[in-house]
């Protein structure tokens, strides 16, 4: 296992930058995902992390060596993509051990270090079957079981369950999080899908334009966000985001929607009379209910998801959703109440995107 940090690396090709001075420090054992829209550049970081690409300037180090000029092989990673990339003639167990084989590594040695990997991802029965003869989840985790074997400083994966359907993507998180869990193997993850970077990571940095928005725990990066494209990111589903003008001071202001609507906002928020604003009201935290700031509109939308449903209506000529209990007799047209605690409200500057 081994530290990485990125010290102010740059990536460009020719006179466009992709990637803009990142700064990051990643500890020994930690799982860390890199999330953010197509184009953001977390799958370039990845590989200039990896050595797939080279460094315009800055520095990668890993275990606190600086390797910047290393291979691939040298930097001893293990990289998982988002297709397999098995060989079709091969059976698993020979996928899973041919990278030790070309490596030099003895027959019987290879074949104990597939056996353990194996026993970890649940491929004992598998290992005779060749990759026709599988599932995508099967065959993700014979990928995943050819880098475990390796036995590397640092695992990468370069959106990995985007081949998968629903289902199986959530049972490969799940075996994900338990194989990290059980070797302890730092970890780099990158994914646009924020609900695999919150359930999976100890720790998300959020990348936008080649440049960091925000780094922070699932949590941190839920409840404070540092502006409105962190704001717009992290949440399912996303947060709602009004325009208002600040009314009031001196710990008693509200936010005044167009149509006139106040909304109570915390007495801690740095805020200023007429200021031009965004606020945010997360679905979850807009429930049917008395205390708060009462909100109301017209129901537009109904959409029963089972356990939950996601009621859109109208709220100053914006579309706000609301997220209810499955139950609840929500109807299209018919006049929707709800509540939000000052506390639970969102304020950002609405020239700057800085949260207030």
């Amino acid at each position: 296992m081994a530290s990485v940090t990125l010290s102010n690396a740059k990536k460009s090709y020719g006179s466009l930058d992709v990637i803009h001075g990142v700064r990051l420090a990643i500890e020994d054992g930690e799982f860390i995902a890199l999330v953010g829209p197509s184009g953001c550049g977390k799958s370039t970081l990845l590989r200039m992390i990896a050595g797939l690409e080279e460094i315009t300037e800055g520095d990668v180090l890993i275990g606190g060596k600086v390797v910047n000029e290393l291979t691939p092989r040298e930097r001893n990673i293990a990289m998982v993509f988002q297709s397999y990339a098995l060989y079709p003639h091969m059976t698993v167990a020979e996928n899973m051990g041919f990278n030790l084989r070309l490596s030099g590594v003895p027959r019987q040695a290879i074949a104990e270090r597939v056996a353990e990997a194996a026993r970890m991802l649940d491929l004992m029965p598998l290992l005779n079957r060749k990759p026709a003869q599988l599932s995508g989840g099967q065959r993700q985790r014979v990928a995943m079981g050819r880098a475990v074997v390796r036995n590397p400083a640092v695992f990468l994966f370069d959106e990995p369950l985007s081949n998968l359907d629903a289902k199986l993507r959530v049972q490969m998180r799940s075996e994900i999080k338990s194989l990290h869990q059980k070797v302890g193997t730092t970890s780099i993850y990158v994914t646009h899908d924020q609900i695999e970077a919150m359930t999976l990571a100890d720790r998300i940095v959020v990348l936008n334009q080649g440049r960091v928005e925000q780094e922070g725990t699932p949590m941190e990066l839920y409840k404070t966000p540092a502006n409105l494209f962190v704001a717009a990111f992290i949440g399912s589903p996303a947060m709602n985001l009004l325009d208002g003008t600040v009314d009031g001071e001196d710990g008693a202001a509200a936010v005044r929607l167009v149509d006139g609507t106040a909304i109570r906002i915390a007495p801690d928020r740095k805020v200023r009379r007429g200021q031009a604003i965004k606020v945010g009201l997360r679905p979850e935290h807009l429930g049917p209910g008395t205390g708060g700031t009462m909100l109301a509109g017209q129901t537009l939308l109904v959409e029963p998801t089972g356990a939950q449903t996601h009621v859109v209506f109208d709220l100053a000529g914006q579309q706000v959703v609301a997220i209810v209990d499955g139950e609840y007799p929500a109807r299209y047209g018919v006049r929707f109440e709800t509540s939000i605690l000052a506390e639970q409200v969102h304020v950002f500057d609405r020239e700057s995107g800085i949260a207030l």
